[in-house]
């Protein structure tokens, strides 16, 4: 059975909703940057989770707690100004794959918040005209994991999209096996990608159209970059540095993204695309994630080359707006070389506890990595372990050390260690507080999605919502849910996530 099939009705039931801004930039630009599509309508909608929390954040918690938001955030109605689908291309895996766009996600529109404006998008709510060959749909799997792991990041304190709500459906939608449709409500002050710039140089080869795409970016969110003498390499400069940046909070918290294609990659340096991620467990700095990359081209220790070279296709992208001037479009991408190792070596020294800046300290966090890499030991359990480090004279420190199976080599860095912190009259108790501030003690490891998973398929959200309140406070001591914080089951090495996830 395919769910083209049994594909719904468009939804043509106009609701009034939020209070929608009249022009937001993909509704201001239009064709051929977005196309008018009404989303699909699901039969026998409910609600699997609301967050009331972001929705009082955007202005939006009494409209989210009534009856009509159920049916807008299902996609069995649209705002009155209808919902876009938008038209980008990208490299997958390295390679050019051409047009994709937006094949099972709606842009319900731009709001006014507290936060500034925000889109509001629908991932899961039928076919586009981009969807290909896909059927349009998410399935309640995928949808979980999204909706959790945006607002577990968001929690970690990380740039990216949000999750306003999750909604479900029995229609059955066949990925390797048949599940049940699920519509997960995205929000962001921008979806645009890597790949809409890409999609205007290769695949439309419009230039005009290139230029009014980047004129409004660098207007809505990158005005500094008006005035500069090359306003368009301030532009590349100013999203590498974001890049950067967000790629050293991913390699610190053990974040896996699964899927580093261009078209996954935000214009505004957010996490997007929540498909096949995963936190480390065991460290392995080769670990891949994705079941579905044979080559390991997204392994956890490559992500910030790969980051590197999709800020190279987004300059060569943006390179006929620079006059074709490679020199410029790589002197702005230089940034990149000096931005990520400096982000990165400043989240080592948080972990670590250090409060100075000291020659070594780069070496330091090196040489714990190599061994825990070498031993297996858990990434975020000997991190915040780590912060319980005692450098009272003659202490065994047994809760980290008992995580190394080498203890003799563990012994020889922690007496490097606790002479650095020694150096810099380090109060234990005081580095503790620091560095139990950066390293979480609960991430959304992929056993507890899938308990999450099995039980709302038997219909009981709880543990969604359970996990969503659990994930708000990743760095705070929680009694009750100890047992979250603890290493995985031996089943949870078996599982297996894909691009389908």
């Amino acid at each position: 059975m395919n769910a083209r099939d049994i594909a719904a009705p468009l939804a043509d039931t106009p609701v009034d909703g939020p209070a929608w801004r009249p022009h937001g930039l993909l509704r201001r630009l239009g064709a051929p940057f977005a196309v008018a599509q009404p989303p699909q309508a699901l039969p026998g909608v409910h609600w699997i989770a609301r967050n009331h929390g972001l929705a009082a954040e955007l202005g939006l918690g009494a409209w989210l707690a009534g009856e009509d938001a159920l049916p807008l955030l299902a996609g069995n109605a649209q705002p009155p100004h209808g919902t876009l689908a938008s038209a980008y291309s990208g490299h997958q895996f390295g390679v050019w794959a051409g047009q994709l766009g937006d094949g099972r996600a709606l842009l319900l529109g731009e709001v006014d918040t507290p936060q500034g404006p925000m889109e509001l998008q629908l991932k899961g709510s039928g076919l586009t005209p981009y969807s290909r060959m896909g059927d349009g749909r998410a399935v309640l799997r995928s949808s979980i994991r999204e909706y959790l792991c945006s607002e577990a990041m968001h929690g970690l304190g990380l740039p990216t999209t949000r999750a306003l709500a999750l909604v479900g459906s029995p229609q059955a939608v066949r990925r390797e096996t048949v599940e049940t449709a699920a519509v997960v409500t995205r929000v962001a002050p921008s979806f645009l990608r890597f790949g809409h710039f890409e999609h205007f140089t290769h695949t439309a080869q419009d230039t005009a159209a290139l230029r009014t795409l980047a004129d409004a970016t660098i207007a809505a969110f990158y005005p500094e970059a008006r005035d500069a003498a090359e306003p368009y390499a301030a532009l590349l400069e100013a999203v590498t540095r974001r890049t950067a940046a967000l790629l050293a909070q991913w390699q610190a918290v053990g974040f896996c993204h699964g899927v580093m294609n261009t078209d996954n990659m935000s214009i505004l340096g957010l996490t997007i695309d929540y498909g096949p991620f995963g936190f480390l467990d065991a460290f392995d700095p080769g670990h891949v994630c994705n079941h579905s990359d044979h080559q390991g081209r997204y392994a956890w220790a490559r992500q910030p080359n790969v980051a590197l070279w999709n800020l190279h296709a987004l300059a060569q992208a943006l390179l006929p707006l620079m006059g074709d001037d490679t020199e410029t479009a790589l002197a702005a991408l230089q940034a990149y070389h000096t931005a990520y190792p400096e982000a990165m070596l400043a989240a080592w020294r948080a972990k670590l506890g250090l409060a100075a800046t000291r020659e070594g300290d780069r070496e330091l966090a090196d040489d714990l990595l190599k061994l825990m890499a070498q031993d297996r030991a858990d990434f975020s359990i000997t991190l915040r372990r780590l912060a319980g480090f005692s450098t009272a004279p003659r202490a065994d420190n047994a809760p980290v050390r008992d995580l190394f199976i080498d203890r003799p080599a563990f012994d020889a860095w922690a007496a490097r260690y606790a002479e650095r912190l020694a150096a810099e009259h380090s109060v234990d108790a005081e580095r503790a507080a620091r560095m139990n501030a950066v390293n979480p003690k609960y991430v959304l490891r992929n056993h507890l999605a899938e308990g999450a998973i099995a039980r709302a398929r038997e219909g009981d959200f709880s543990e969604v919502q359970r996990l969503h309140a659990l994930l708000q406070r990743p760095y705070d001591e929680q009694p009750a849910n100890e047992a979250d914080a603890g290493f995985p089951p031996d089943w949870a090495a078996q599982l297996e996530i894909s691009c389908s996830s």
